[in-house]
């Protein structure tokens, strides 16, 4: 039987609720992989543009970070399917969650360093290196206040509310 904090109404038993957890973070990976692979699919066209050969030795570096962190960030988002399959079968449905919701938080935070990494890169080709430095960290500022800081707001609110 669970506690009244853990008891959200819903009337559901603790495999229900982590299937429907489960669910919930198979979705939000589906949303992850379709952004990480059009992104990534951005970055692998670049050298074969005619301007790449232009790019200097902090530009050609912060590209070739930019693709690893992309392979990187795909296969964290695979990594929990895998785990799933492995897992399949075992009963231990709250592992999977536990560690596919810890495989979630990494990747987030590393799509957040490929979008404000590609930005950097793109106004650094396109205007100049302060621009993009300028627009690469105001990026990465907004992304901290959308992923981060509002978020925890919004928790912190609603747990006032509730209490």
């Amino acid at each position: 039987m669970r506690s009244p904090e853990e008891d959200d109404g819903r009337g559901e038993s603790s495999n229900q609720r982590l299937d429907r957890n489960w669910q919930e973070m198979l979705q939000e990976l589906r949303v992850m992989q379709t952004g990480i692979q059009i992104l990534t699919g951005f970055l692998l066209t670049l050298p074969f543009q005619s301007r790449f050969t232009e790019l200097d030795d902090v530009q050609v570096t912060v590209y070739l970070c930019l693709v690893c962190l992309s392979a990187l960030i795909t296969a964290l988002v695979l990594t929990s399917v895998n785990l799933h399959r492995v897992l399949f079968g075992l009963r231990v449905k709250a592992t999977l969650v536990r560690h596919t919701a810890a495989l979630i938080r990494t990747t987030i935070a590393l799509v957040g360093l490929v979008l404000a990494g590609t930005a950097w890169l793109v106004f650094d080709l396109v205007v100049n290196r302060a621009a993009g430095l300028t627009v690469g960290a105001s990026v990465l500022a907004v992304v901290l206040v959308l992923w981060v800081v509002y978020p925890l707001g919004v928790r912190r609110a609603a747990l006032r509310r509730r209490a």
